[in-house]
């Protein structure tokens, strides 16, 4: 075994930003919906219902649904001698945390001249499994089918690329169209006096969904009534089910570590295996292995320098190596 210290040229660092399919099934679009029974009955049931690609038994979720209303119109209460105090409100209570970071701040859709506060609407939560690191920009495009029509939504990556933040999280407009543009680059996909169709956070695999403005296009709009469910995730998932097609992919970066091992023709020629040396005398078997020794690497080691093994790279054939002959072997880690 034969060791060298690896100087700071050998070490290389690249990212790259990868895409795949987001959803279960391996397929760039969603076309069929599954709720389960058991899960809507349950407790869970009450503040989101899930979202399955198949009714089999090995159902995966694909993301959940969830109405949030800042006044807790819409859902039962916790209880009913304490008005207001319920499983809508909470979630609207849940999100403005995370997402407005400030509890007195409220979610508005639109930008310009065409903006609405929102004081409560739809989440699509897509499963932490499926996003990987954030949603990919662009490859949004969810059909919403109801009593009034058909409508496309996409974010507006491709309208708009510069960034925008809401609070600490990226943010992007839910409007009319598909593959990040606008359907009407007149409106820009916003419906008139009621803002954009709703809020995309990449970074955070959430979509808000604005209901002033899929009221006015599908004529799909939530029950606000007070101190009952209005069963309000079940009408968007009727919808979303209706529409048959939801795409979206996912976004990761994947940061590998490139390590250049050199052999150069002086070093690594020689052996330490035991079949070498006589084992009665210790002298060398075969004498042309003193100035002709011919070795076969089949494995690098990294260590430490408390001489730890670190990680290994078993190479694809054995390499051959004697005075003659250099090797540059790169060794990709990856992250």
């Amino acid at each position: 075994m034969s060791f060298k210290r690896f100087d700071p040229e050998d070490f290389v660092v690249s990212s790259d930003s990868i895409t795949s399919t987001l959803w279960s099934t391996g397929t760039p679009t969603l076309t069929s919906f599954f709720t389960s029974s058991a899960q809507v009955a349950s407790s869970a049931g009450n503040y989101y219902i899930s979202v399955y690609n198949t009714s089999s038994t090995d159902q995966q979720t694909q993301f959940d649904i969830v109405y949030a209303d800042s006044l807790g119109s819409g859902s039962e209460l916790y209880n009913t001698i304490v008005p207001g105090n319920s499983y809508s409100k909470t979630m609207y209570g849940q999100y403005r945390s995370m997402i407005l970071e400030d509890e007195n701040a409220s979610f508005t859709f639109g930008n310009g001249t065409n903006v609405i506060s929102g004081s409560h609407f739809w989440i699509l939560s897509i499963e932490r499994a499926r996003y990987k690191q954030s949603l990919f920009p662009g490859s949004l495009n969810l059909t919403l089918s109801g009593s009034g029509g058909i409508i496309n939504l996409t974010d507006d990556s491709q309208d708009n690329p510069i960034n925008t933040f809401i609070g600490s999280s990226r943010v992007l407009q839910l409007i009319s169209g598909s593959n990040g543009t606008a359907g009407s680059l007149a409106s820009s996909g916003y419906v008139a006096n009621s803002g954009s169709y709703g809020l995309v956070f990449p970074d955070l695999g959430t979509i808000i969904l604005n209901p002033f403005a899929i009221s006015q296009s599908i004529k799909v709009a939530p029950s606000r009534s007070n101190n009952s469910d209005g069963l309000n995730p079940q009408k968007l998932f009727n919808a979303i089910s209706l529409g048959a097609a939801f795409s979206l992919n996912s976004e990761e970066t994947i940061t590998s570590d490139y390590i250049f091992v050199r052999a150069r023709n002086s070093e690594f020629n020689y052996s330490e295996n035991p079949s070498f040396i006589s084992g009665s005398t210790g002298e060398v078997i075969y004498d042309n292995f003193i100035n002709a020794p011919q070795v076969y690497a089949t494995t690098i080691g990294m260590y430490n320098d408390s001489n730890e093994l670190l990680a290994v790279a078993k190479m694809s054939r054995p390499l051959l190596k004697d005075f003659t002959k250099e090797a540059l072997v790169r060794v990709k880690l990856d992250f």
